[in-house]
């Protein structure tokens, strides 16, 4: 009897999974599109042009006082042609995230600027600030390279928490893939290399970040 009660969930269970992940697209979608929309107050739209990568964390979880647990899921996607690759699930943990009250919800947004972070992106985990320049990211309509932080970093960071946005440097916390996620939305086991790189299989759903990152930035990265 049990094995037949859990066989019947079992369809209900990934239907759930399916709707929790796709809505989490969507906010990811929207964080985005939020963030650039506040012009004096965004992402410089000439950092994001150059950025091989982007991660979108939308509502990540803190609780307790400053330095207490973090959790959140999202997703990365790469340049790829003249837009960018589907949606690869990841899952963000632990980590420094400065001086924040705790029980907010933070939305975070990472730019990988090379070859180098992008590398340690398609790994299967890595640590930020350990196995990666990381920096906060300049905000503005336009960074214009000058800073420091655009000149050098492999990946900048950005933090939104009531209504409040800003770079910040997200250092010690871990990136992995998200395997369950991943299923939701392709139906099969997906590594995120595959899926960042072009090899993975079709996605599922369409893809709402990928459409608001091309509206923000520019066809093709500048060399």
């Amino acid at each position: 009897m049990k094995t037949i009660t859990k066989l019947l969930l079992l369809p209900a269970l990934a239907l759930a999974a399916d709707t929790e992940t796709t809505k989490r697209l969507d906010a990811a979608a929207q964080t985005v599109n939020e963030i650039m929309d506040a012009a004096d107050k965004s992402i410089p739209r000439d950092l994001l042009d150059k950025a091989v990568c982007a991660v979108v964390i939308p509502g990540m979880k803190q609780g307790g006082f400053v330095f207490a647990g973090k959790y959140g899921r999202g997703f990365a996607e790469c340049r790829k042609g003249a837009g960018w690759s589907a949606p690869a699930p990841v899952r963000m943990e632990g980590g420094s995230f400065g001086l924040q009250i705790g029980g907010a919800e933070v939305d975070i947004i990472m730019l990988v600027m090379n070859r180098a972070g992008m590398d340690k992106l398609l790994s299967s985990k890595f640590t930020l600030g350990g196995e990666g320049t990381v920096a906060a990211g300049p905000v503005g309509r336009s960074a214009t390279a000058q800073t420091d932080a655009a000149m050098r970093a492999e990946i900048l960071t950005y933090s939104r928490s009531r209504g409040v946005f800003g770079g910040i440097a997200l250092t010690g916390s871990t990136l992995r893939p998200d395997d369950e996620a991943a299923r939701a939305l392709y139906g099969k086991k997906a590594p995120n290399r595959d899926i960042l790189t072009g090899k993975g299989p079709a996605l599922k759903v369409s893809d709402p970040l990928g459409s608001a990152l091309s509206r923000h930035s520019a066809t093709k990265r500048p060399n």
